[in-house]
């Protein structure tokens, strides 16, 4: 038996618990996850995602792999630049995510190219070499061993291929970190009851971002997985950022 306890917002539980507490989070916030993005950001996470994709990179004939990518956001943006000839694995780890993501793309004319996966971030169900490109983008915060996950992405990535996470960081104005804090753990777990009946949810969301490693700890994971030119850049202020990493 092990005692190994590991973050589940400010809660410390035990490793065998978050994946537990997590997926109950995603299953209780799915039917109103977009709404909810554009009330906590005002709408911004569309900008945020767009300048992600359009700086990864990719082009026609590339296999991409979204991690954590149920709600869709990322593969609608990504899946016209990979076209004619190529694809987007979307996988989550959370069935009800993928389904409600699944459902909004395919009601939009949205399925050649786009795959649909259940899989777990830390032990991906693909061979070695599989990819051009891997993207999580609000996701990585949730997964249990961070370092596992980063792992299965340098070996599911081509020589030559990147991994692009885009994460709530740490804000390095002072004044706005204020207004931050407020609107984090005042405004969003109200939000989140008033609009998905769920302000434990958003309680945990907030948390999750404060205990989130920062620019220079999230750089360092991605060396110690084996990548390469690692860097990053911040939106908004370090509201969230932008990493990237090679692998030779």
């Amino acid at each position: 038996m092990t005692n190994e306890k590991t973050d589940f917002g400010f809660r410390e539980v035990d490793v065998a618990e978050k994946s537990r507490l997590v997926g109950r989070v995603f299953d209780s916030v799915a039917e109103r996850y977009d709404i909810m993005n554009d009330l906590m950001s005002l709408g911004i996470h569309r900008a945020w995602k767009r300048h992600f994709v359009t700086n990864c990179g990719f082009r026609p004939g590339n296999r991409v792999l979204d991690l954590a990518g149920g709600t869709g956001d990322i593969a609608r943006l990504a899946i016209g630049r990979v076209r004619p000839g190529g694809q987007v694995v979307v996988a989550d780890i959370n069935r009800a995510m993928l389904t409600a993501g699944r459902r909004r793309l395919d009601d939009e004319g949205e399925v050649a190219g786009l795959q649909w996966l259940q899989a777990d971030a830390e032990a991906l169900p693909f061979a070695d070499r599989s990819f051009h490109g891997v993207t999580i983008a609000f996701g990585l915060r949730n997964v249990t061993h961070r370092d596992k996950a980063l792992s299965e992405m340098f070996r599911v990535l081509k020589p030559g291929g990147q991994v692009h996470v885009l994460e709530f960081s740490r804000v390095d104005l002072p004044a706005l970190a204020r207004i931050y804090d407020a609107w984090s753990f005042k405004a969003l777990p109200r939000l989140g009851q008033m609009v998905a009946g769920d302000g434990e949810s958003y309680q945990y969301l907030a948390e999750s971002i404060r205990r989130f490693p920062d620019q220079q700890e999230l750089a360092a994971l991605l060396g110690q997985a084996g990548f390469e030119r690692v860097a990053w850049n911040n939106l908004s202020g370090g509201i969230c950022a932008i990493h990237r990493g090679m692998k030779a």
